[in-house]
Protein backbone atom coordinates (compact mmCIF):
# COMPACT_ATOMS: atom_id res chain seq x y z
CA UNK A 1 0.00 0.00 0.00
CA UNK A 2 3.02 2.22 0.90
CA UNK A 3 4.23 1.38 -2.21
CA UNK A 4 1.30 2.01 -4.21
CA UNK A 5 0.72 5.44 -2.40
CA UNK A 6 4.29 6.49 -2.80
CA UNK A 7 4.22 5.74 -7.14
CA UNK A 8 1.48 7.83 -7.35
CA UNK A 9 2.48 10.40 -5.80
CA UNK A 10 5.47 10.19 -7.78
CA UNK A 11 2.65 10.27 -10.78
CA UNK A 12 1.32 13.04 -9.76
CA UNK A 13 3.86 15.25 -9.25
CA UNK A 14 5.49 14.38 -12.92
CA UNK A 15 2.11 15.53 -13.95
CA UNK A 16 1.96 18.68 -12.84
CA UNK A 17 5.48 19.19 -13.58
CA UNK A 18 4.65 18.93 -16.78
CA UNK A 19 1.76 20.72 -16.59
CA UNK A 20 3.45 23.67 -15.08
CA UNK A 21 6.52 23.68 -17.50
CA UNK A 22 6.55 27.02 -19.80
CA UNK A 23 5.48 26.36 -23.21
CA UNK A 24 7.57 29.43 -24.51
CA UNK A 25 5.25 31.20 -26.37
CA UNK A 26 6.49 34.30 -25.40
CA UNK A 27 10.40 35.06 -24.64
CA UNK A 28 12.52 38.07 -24.19
CA UNK A 29 15.77 37.75 -25.81
CA UNK A 30 18.90 39.07 -24.19
CA UNK A 31 20.52 41.10 -27.63
CA UNK A 32 24.18 43.76 -27.32
CA UNK A 33 23.66 45.92 -30.09
CA UNK A 34 26.84 47.34 -29.93
CA UNK A 35 28.96 44.48 -32.06
CA UNK A 36 28.22 44.52 -35.52
CA UNK A 37 28.06 43.11 -38.27
CA UNK A 38 26.19 40.18 -35.18
CA UNK A 39 24.10 43.03 -33.38
CA UNK A 40 23.71 46.92 -33.86
CA UNK A 41 21.74 50.17 -34.25
CA UNK A 42 20.81 51.12 -37.29
CA UNK A 43 20.54 54.67 -38.33
CA UNK A 44 16.40 54.23 -37.92
CA UNK A 45 17.13 53.01 -34.28
CA UNK A 46 16.51 49.94 -34.26
CA UNK A 47 18.10 46.65 -34.15
CA UNK A 48 20.03 44.89 -36.76
CA UNK A 49 22.46 42.37 -37.95
CA UNK A 50 23.58 38.60 -38.66
CA UNK A 51 22.47 37.43 -35.05
CA UNK A 52 18.87 39.85 -34.90
CA UNK A 53 18.09 38.05 -38.44
CA UNK A 54 19.17 34.85 -36.94
CA UNK A 55 17.16 34.88 -33.65
CA UNK A 56 14.20 35.98 -35.81
CA UNK A 57 14.38 33.02 -37.84
CA UNK A 58 14.78 30.40 -34.76
CA UNK A 59 11.46 32.24 -32.96
CA UNK A 60 10.12 32.04 -36.21
CA UNK A 61 10.98 28.11 -36.38
CA UNK A 62 9.74 28.02 -32.44
CA UNK A 63 6.31 29.77 -33.27
CA UNK A 64 7.50 32.31 -30.42
CA UNK A 65 7.18 35.70 -29.70
CA UNK A 66 10.22 37.32 -29.13
CA UNK A 67 11.02 40.85 -27.73
CA UNK A 68 14.66 42.01 -28.34
CA UNK A 69 15.98 43.52 -24.59
CA UNK A 70 19.14 45.51 -25.36
CA UNK A 71 22.20 45.30 -22.59
CA UNK A 72 25.33 45.95 -22.11
CA UNK A 73 27.47 42.63 -22.84
CA UNK A 74 28.80 41.95 -18.90
CA UNK A 75 24.93 42.82 -17.88
CA UNK A 76 23.25 39.95 -20.12
CA UNK A 77 24.02 37.08 -17.43
CA UNK A 78 22.92 39.09 -14.33
CA UNK A 79 19.60 40.20 -16.62
CA UNK A 80 19.10 36.22 -16.82
CA UNK A 81 19.69 35.02 -13.24
CA UNK A 82 17.45 38.12 -12.27
CA UNK A 83 14.72 37.00 -14.52
CA UNK A 84 15.26 40.39 -16.65
CA UNK A 85 15.33 38.18 -19.92
CA UNK A 86 14.63 34.86 -20.57
CA UNK A 87 17.55 33.58 -23.00
CA UNK A 88 21.13 35.41 -24.25
CA UNK A 89 21.62 35.78 -27.66
CA UNK A 90 24.77 38.07 -28.57
CA UNK A 91 27.99 35.81 -29.23
CA UNK A 92 28.21 34.09 -26.25
CA UNK A 93 30.87 31.27 -26.43
CA UNK A 94 30.15 27.95 -24.84
CA UNK A 95 33.00 27.91 -22.42
CA UNK A 96 33.61 25.87 -19.22
CA UNK A 97 33.51 28.66 -16.43
CA UNK A 98 30.00 30.00 -17.68
CA UNK A 99 28.59 26.43 -18.22
CA UNK A 100 28.86 26.61 -14.19
CA UNK A 101 26.89 29.73 -14.20
CA UNK A 102 23.87 29.38 -17.23
CA UNK A 103 23.32 26.66 -19.33
CA UNK A 104 23.63 26.81 -23.51
CA UNK A 105 21.78 25.30 -26.76
CA UNK A 106 24.14 23.70 -29.35
CA UNK A 107 26.69 26.38 -30.87
CA UNK A 108 25.22 27.98 -33.62
CA UNK A 109 28.46 29.35 -35.14
CA UNK A 110 32.13 29.41 -34.16
CA UNK A 111 34.96 32.28 -35.28
CA UNK A 112 38.56 32.70 -34.07
CA UNK A 113 40.18 35.43 -32.11
CA UNK A 114 42.31 37.96 -34.07
CA UNK A 115 44.40 41.46 -32.54
CA UNK A 116 44.27 44.36 -34.36
CA UNK A 117 46.71 46.64 -34.44
CA UNK A 118 47.97 49.64 -36.74
CA UNK A 119 48.65 48.30 -40.72
CA UNK A 120 52.14 47.39 -40.72
CA UNK A 121 52.93 46.88 -37.14
CA UNK A 122 54.36 43.57 -36.40
CA UNK A 123 52.80 42.31 -33.33
CA UNK A 124 52.64 38.11 -32.64
CA UNK A 125 49.76 36.91 -30.25
CA UNK A 126 52.35 35.63 -27.10
CA UNK A 127 53.47 37.05 -24.25
CA UNK A 128 56.88 38.22 -25.35
CA UNK A 129 55.31 39.29 -28.99
CA UNK A 130 53.18 41.71 -26.85
CA UNK A 131 55.89 42.29 -24.27
CA UNK A 132 55.16 46.78 -22.63
CA UNK A 133 52.03 46.68 -25.09
CA UNK A 134 48.59 47.86 -24.17
CA UNK A 135 46.01 45.72 -25.21
CA UNK A 136 42.15 46.82 -24.97
CA UNK A 137 39.40 44.33 -24.19
CA UNK A 138 35.69 44.10 -24.01
CA UNK A 139 35.17 43.58 -20.52
CA UNK A 140 33.42 39.93 -19.24
CA UNK A 141 34.42 38.26 -22.59
CA UNK A 142 36.34 35.64 -23.16
CA UNK A 143 38.85 37.56 -25.45
CA UNK A 144 39.37 39.41 -21.93
CA UNK A 145 40.48 36.14 -20.08
CA UNK A 146 42.57 34.84 -22.82
CA UNK A 147 44.41 38.06 -22.85
CA UNK A 148 44.82 38.46 -18.77
CA UNK A 149 45.81 34.74 -18.59
CA UNK A 150 48.19 34.90 -22.21
CA UNK A 151 49.59 38.44 -22.48
CA UNK A 152 51.78 38.56 -19.27
CA UNK A 153 53.93 41.41 -20.21
CA UNK A 154 51.36 43.42 -21.26
CA UNK A 155 48.91 45.87 -19.67
CA UNK A 156 45.01 44.54 -20.32
CA UNK A 157 42.50 47.88 -20.76
CA UNK A 158 39.09 47.15 -20.52
CA UNK A 159 36.09 49.10 -21.69
CA UNK A 160 32.40 48.65 -21.52
CA UNK A 161 32.03 48.16 -25.03
CA UNK A 162 33.93 47.35 -28.38
CA UNK A 163 32.82 50.58 -29.50
CA UNK A 164 34.92 52.39 -26.60
CA UNK A 165 38.18 50.01 -27.65
CA UNK A 166 38.52 51.50 -31.32
CA UNK A 167 38.44 54.59 -29.74
CA UNK A 168 40.93 54.41 -28.09
CA UNK A 169 42.72 52.53 -30.06
CA UNK A 170 42.29 55.05 -32.70
CA UNK A 171 43.78 57.69 -30.90
CA UNK A 172 46.96 55.67 -29.49
CA UNK A 173 45.33 55.41 -26.29
CA UNK A 174 46.07 51.53 -26.79
CA UNK A 175 48.28 49.21 -28.70
CA UNK A 176 45.92 46.81 -30.10
CA UNK A 177 42.42 45.17 -29.37
CA UNK A 178 41.62 41.29 -28.83
CA UNK A 179 38.33 40.47 -30.50
CA UNK A 180 36.15 38.25 -32.77
CA UNK A 181 37.18 38.25 -36.22
CA UNK A 182 34.42 38.75 -38.41
CA UNK A 183 33.26 41.83 -35.58
CA UNK A 184 37.05 43.24 -35.89
CA UNK A 185 36.46 43.26 -40.05
CA UNK A 186 33.12 44.55 -40.10
CA UNK A 187 32.89 46.51 -36.84
CA UNK A 188 35.90 48.54 -37.84
CA UNK A 189 38.32 47.59 -40.50
CA UNK A 190 35.69 47.82 -43.09
CA UNK A 191 34.99 51.20 -41.78
CA UNK A 192 36.31 55.04 -42.69
CA UNK A 193 37.27 54.63 -38.90
CA UNK A 194 39.07 51.78 -39.52
CA UNK A 195 41.47 53.06 -42.11
CA UNK A 196 44.81 52.25 -41.16
CA UNK A 197 44.57 49.29 -39.08
CA UNK A 198 44.43 45.76 -39.70
CA UNK A 199 44.66 42.34 -38.18
CA UNK A 200 48.12 41.63 -36.68
CA UNK A 201 49.23 38.07 -35.92
CA UNK A 202 47.80 34.81 -36.63
CA UNK A 203 44.17 33.76 -35.86
CA UNK A 204 44.14 32.64 -32.50
CA UNK A 205 41.98 28.99 -31.85
CA UNK A 206 41.60 27.62 -28.11
CA UNK A 207 38.83 25.68 -27.41
CA UNK A 208 39.30 25.56 -24.10
CA UNK A 209 39.18 30.05 -23.06
CA UNK A 210 37.02 30.53 -26.20
CA UNK A 211 34.80 27.33 -26.27
CA UNK A 212 33.13 25.09 -28.94
CA UNK A 213 31.56 27.79 -30.57
CA UNK A 214 28.38 30.17 -29.98
CA UNK A 215 25.36 29.26 -28.22
CA UNK A 216 21.97 30.40 -26.53
CA UNK A 217 22.78 31.32 -22.93
CA UNK A 218 19.60 29.98 -20.73
CA UNK A 219 19.02 29.29 -17.08
CA UNK A 220 19.89 26.10 -15.85
CA UNK A 221 16.11 25.31 -14.66
CA UNK A 222 15.60 25.86 -18.39
CA UNK A 223 17.93 24.08 -20.30
CA UNK A 224 15.09 20.94 -20.67
CA UNK A 225 12.16 23.20 -21.73
CA UNK A 226 13.82 26.21 -23.26
CA UNK A 227 16.96 24.83 -24.48
CA UNK A 228 15.51 21.73 -26.36
CA UNK A 229 13.17 23.84 -28.65
CA UNK A 230 16.33 26.27 -29.42
CA UNK A 231 18.08 22.72 -30.48
CA UNK A 232 15.38 21.77 -32.36
CA UNK A 233 15.43 25.50 -34.12
CA UNK A 234 18.96 25.80 -34.55
CA UNK A 235 19.14 22.26 -36.41
CA UNK A 236 15.82 23.21 -38.84
CA UNK A 237 17.40 26.61 -39.87
CA UNK A 238 20.45 24.83 -40.52
CA UNK A 239 18.44 22.20 -42.54
CA UNK A 240 16.33 24.25 -44.40
CA UNK A 241 19.66 26.68 -46.10
CA UNK A 242 18.29 29.48 -43.65
CA UNK A 243 21.23 30.07 -41.54
CA UNK A 244 23.40 29.68 -44.88
CA UNK A 245 21.97 32.20 -46.70
CA UNK A 246 22.04 34.69 -43.68
CA UNK A 247 25.54 33.41 -42.98
CA UNK A 248 26.52 34.27 -47.08
CA UNK A 249 24.97 37.91 -46.60
CA UNK A 250 27.16 38.73 -43.99
CA UNK A 251 30.29 36.93 -44.29
CA UNK A 252 32.49 35.89 -47.19
CA UNK A 253 34.00 32.89 -45.34
CA UNK A 254 32.27 29.81 -43.14
CA UNK A 255 31.09 30.60 -39.94
CA UNK A 256 29.51 26.71 -38.73
CA UNK A 257 30.38 25.86 -35.67
CA UNK A 258 34.03 23.19 -35.91
CA UNK A 259 32.61 20.72 -33.15
CA UNK A 260 30.11 17.86 -34.29
CA UNK A 261 26.64 19.35 -32.82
Amino acid sequence: MKKFALLSTLALAATLAQAQAPEWKKLRIGVEGAYPPFSEIGADGKLKGFEIELVQAYCAEMKAQCTLVQQDFDGLIPALQSRKVDAIFASVSITEERQKVIAFSKPYYNTPARLIAKAGVKLEATAAGLKGKKIGVQRGTTHETYAAKTFTQSEIVRYASQDQVFLDLKSGRIDATLMDSPAGDFGFLKKPEGKGFAFAGAAILDDKIFGAGTGVGMRKADEATLGKKFNAAIDAVQANGTFKKLADKYFDYDIAPRTKQ
